[in-house]
């Protein structure tokens, strides 16, 4: 078993960075390590290593800030809980990326925890990857609003988050309509999988329709150009292939794929009415 490689990456990386956050980055290269990645150590332009170490990031950060967020209100309730330990079942994590993902969201109620020097460091990591970042932002807001219901604690840490990432307040809130909506959609589908939609003979109600628009973020009275225009950037903002190959880590592929199922469910039962 080889282990050296995890040892080390832990030791180098928490007295580099002198906190967990460094020491996890540490371990994930150790790990790759171990597992006989190649590295190319001449420079930090998008080498192995960079994309190992963004894998690590987005991991890490996205599961200590969600501890943050399920924090925001003074203490972490039951559907905040069931959220992120449903969130790692559908990732199907392995015992050890599971440890790591509990110890983050502990890190992350925990007070004091430094959310700007984390996303920070986090976004300067992500480069110029919006995709990426936008995903992060979702997972986020879908913590907040595991209980169906956002309160000023979580609309206001959720604007601190999406200001750091370099969101506006007003691209925030668009975000939030278009994740409620969501949810309620995937409610009024009768919350079966996506990809058993639209074969039904059941005609949309009206806010079944209007939810379907919002999780595309148009008007309801837009034209079927808008429609497919918002769709196709919706799909490649969240294509699964497309964002592994920008840094999301392979076990968090789930949710890529299970938000493409959302938007191409909205898609074709828009297109559907229009018909």
């Amino acid at each position: 078993m080889h282990i050296w490689g995890k040892i080390l990456g832990f030791l180098f990386g928490f007295m580099l960075s002198k906190n967990l956050f460094g020491a996890l980055l540490g371990l994930w290269l150790g790990h790759m390590f171990d597992r006989g990645r190649g590295f190319n150590f001449n420079g930090l332009a998008g080498g192995k290593e960079d994309e190992i170490a963004r894998q690590a990031a987005f991991f890490y950060t996205t599961f200590s800030v969600m501890g943050h967020v399920a924090k925001a209100k003074g203490k972490v309730t039951s559907h905040e809980i069931m959220f992120a330990s449903a969130y790692m079942d559908k990732l199907g994590l392995s015992s050890e990326l599971r440890e790591q993902a509990q110890d983050a969201f502990r890190e992350g109620k925990s007070t004091g925890f430094p959310l700007k020097d984390r996303l920070v460091k986090f976004k300067r990591l992500m480069g110029n990857r919006h995709d990426l970042l936008l995903m992060f932002l979702e997972i986020q807001v879908q913590v907040a609003f595991s209980d169906g219901e956002l309160d000023d604690a979580e609309r206001s840490v959720l604007h601190t988050i999406a200001k750091l990432l370099g969101y506006s307040a007003g691209e925030l809130d668009k975000l939030l309509e278009m994740i409620i909506a969501g949810a309620n959609f995937h409610q009024q589908q009768g919350g079966r999988g996506y990809h058993q939609q639209g074969s039904g003979n059941i005609p949309a109600s009206g806010q079944q329709l209007d939810n379907a628009f919002k999780v595309l973020g148009i008007d309801k009275n837009s034209e079927m150009r808008v429609i497919k225009k918002a769709y196709k950037k919706l799909m490649s903002q969240h294509h699964p292939d497309k964002l592994m190959a920008k840094g999301l880590p392979p076990e968090m592929m789930e949710s890529a794929k299970e938000k493409t199922q959302e938007i191409q469910a909205a898609y074709d039962l828009i297109e559907k009415q229009n018909k």
